[in-house]
């Protein structure tokens, strides 16, 4: 069965699944769920836990041991089977369906993987994971949902947040929840539990922001110029470098030049999305009409013009050049990288 963090409280009260698969990348979440299954494991007398964690050379014969060793201590075990890249391999997805398909008595099985591909959330070992236990997929919060999750906290801690107050300190530390946490944790040592207005936490609140270079293309192909800005003055702060930066984008490009020169010629620019998933496919098919096909061809061109900046081939400020890039990726009518000034239709 499929749960969602928001449900998983609900189905720990009611009854323990013999197999849970947590996968995700955000850590909060991840470890806040796992701690609640945890916790009612023990509640349950399963008070043995033993933690196995795939690297290389991992021996899966070590699973089904674990699951067979009688306990000197309980009688109830929680294995724990830590999986960073989601990847068992052809020998672990083995192991895995075999597992499922007879769980062990009086043992639980946890399973913490990294971010599942789409290949992997299709593959059979997910599919008997899921069918024999219960899987629990972990996603970013977008804006919206980071608001509601930092007001929720915040009324938790005793606090009754104006907007604005709720608003600045998602803003504060858009991205990571695990700061917002920390936020909160000292606001509860600072203040008073009560109303909470702006400038309580403007004058109480760091700056703990966290973006990643997909966050910043996402803005660029949402049009959002605002934001393009903002992200891209954050990584540069925390001295992400410049070469990861222009290969997200050039990746995205690339994949919308090939859509809007298939639209161009009357065949199905679909074919161009297959490595896109998700809500994302939406997102860069509606970027794709932004532009005509030329200009998605300039865009690229000026994408391996920045590259050659970045190698030393030619001079300028790549900084500079990536923000008038993602502007005119945005949809920005004036702002054009300087590579392109000269010709842009």
């Amino acid at each position: 069965m499929k749960l969602s963090p928001q449900n998983l409280a609900g189905h720990l009260q009611k009854s323990l699944a013999p197999i849970y698969l947590l996968t995700g990348d955000e850590p909060l979440q991840m470890m806040e769920a796992g701690d609640a299954i945890r916790k009612a494991a023990a509640a349950q007398g399963y008070t043995e836990r033993q933690v196995l964690t795939l690297e290389p050379g991992f021996d899966w014969s070590q699973l089904m041991g674990e699951a067979a060793a009688m306990s000197l201590f309980a009688e109830r075990k929680l294995i724990e089977l830590r999986m960073p890249t989601g990847k068992p391999g052809r020998e672990g997805g083995k192991a895995l369906r075999e597992y499922a398909a007879n769980p062990p008595e009086d043992n639980i099985l946890l399973i913490h993987s990294g971010k599942l591909d789409k290949g992997s959330r299709n593959s059979a070992w997910v599919k008997a994971l899921d069918k024999a236990g219960a899987s629990i997929q972990i996603w970013d919060l977008d804006p919206a949902a980071t608001l509601r999750f930092v007001v929720d906290r915040l009324r938790k801690a005793g606090f009754t947040p104006d907007h604005d107050a709720a608003r600045l300190l998602t803003e504060r530390v858009e991205g990571n929840l695990l700061a917002a946490v920390q936020e909160i944790e000292k606001l509860t040592l600072i203040r008073e539990p009560g109303a909470l207005n702006l400038e309580a936490i403007s004058a109480a609140v760091a700056d703990s922001a966290r973006y990643d270079p997909f966050e910043l293309i996402d803005a660029a192909l949402m049009g959002n110029s605002h934001r393009c800005i903002k992200i891209l003055r954050g990584l540069q702060g925390e001295g992400v470098h410049e070469v990861q930066i222009l290969w997200a984008i050039t990746r995205d490009v690339r994949i919308l030049s090939d859509y809007s020169s298939l639209q161009a010629a009357r065949q199905d620019p679909s074919a161009a999305l297959k490595s896109i998933w998700g809500q994302r496919k939406s997102m860069v098919a509606r970027a794709g009409n932004r532009h005509s096909a030329a200009t998605w061809a300039r865009i690229l061109g000026c994408c391996i013009e920045l590259d050659k900046l970045n190698k030393g081939l030619r001079k300028g400020n790549v900084w500079d050049e990536l923000l008038q890039l993602l502007l005119w990726i945005a949809g920005e009518p004036v702002i054009q990288p300087m590579c392109q000034q000269r010709d842009v239709p």
